[in-house]
């Protein structure tokens, strides 16, 4: 691809970005700060899920192109790779997750960056579990994992494949500078919806997102990943006391 072609797809990919994430900003500032009844949320995961494919309409390209949908549960196959990937993965990472999550809630700090004063306190093991975890799974999968890996790994990272083409052999998948850029976009994304200081550290996580949707080809093994990182997470803090 000429650089005008590579120019022309990040500044796509970006545009998208933009005017999808201020329209949630949008969204959940009428929610939160107007008092717009909490079920039109629902239009997040629709927004996350639906703006590419209408890129894709306006571009005059088919969206089933992209790994824009998920497979049957009928094909059996296309859900337990996936799966037996994650568990590949969550048996190598579980250990030193747990214990780093452990030292650093335990652990309390304060920091000046910028005049900005950053504290956090200590908690402790107190073993409350979520209020209700049908709905800390349900939310996790639904709202979040689902349409972002739609949105990110389906379409953005896809797309930038195809301007910056995979050149990186890591662990059976092909990566490259669209897997990159992409975990940036998806990092700071949640920053234009609200702004708690360690957004950075979701470019982490987004490694392994993009790595999976490169290793399998589409989004399910990504999505099974991101929706159980939250849900543990989600989980470890109402262990800890910090929700």
């Amino acid at each position: 691809m000429t650089p005008t072609g590579r120019r022309g797809t990040t500044v796509e990919v970006v545009a998208l970005w933009v005017v999808t994430l201020l329209l949630i900003r949008g969204v959940v500032g009428l929610v939160e700060g107007v008092g717009l009844h909490e079920v039109f949320l629902a239009l997040v995961p629709i927004l996350f899920m639906y703006m590419p494919v209408a890129l894709c309409r306006l571009r005059g390209v088919d969206s089933y192109g992209y790994p824009l949908a998920l497979p049957a549960f009928s094909d059996r196959r296309a859900w337990l790779d996936p799966i037996k990937l994650n568990a590949v993965v969550i048996a190598l990472i579980l250990v030193p997750w747990l214990v780093g999550y452990h030292l650093y809630q335990t652990t309390p700090w304060s920091v000046d960056v910028f005049g900005l004063h950053i504290a956090k306190p200590a908690y402790h093991f107190q073993g409350t579990m979520p209020d209700s975890m049908l709905k800390l799974v349900g939310y996790h999968v639904f709202f979040v994992a689902i349409p972002e890996e739609f949105f990110y790994r389906g379409y953005v990272q896809t797309r930038l494949d195809e301007a910056f083409p995979p050149r990186w052999r890591l662990f059976g998948a092909k990566v490259g500078l669209g897997w990159l850029l992409t975990c940036v976009i998806f990092a700071f994304g949640h920053s234009l919806v609200q702004f708690p200081w360690w957004h950075f550290a979701i470019f982490f996580p987004s490694l392994v997102f993009g790595w999976m949707r490169a290793r399998t080809g589409d989004i399910v093994a990504g999505a099974v990943f991101h929706a159980w990182a939250n849900i543990t997470v989600g989980t470890l803090d109402a262990l800890y006391g910090i929700t």
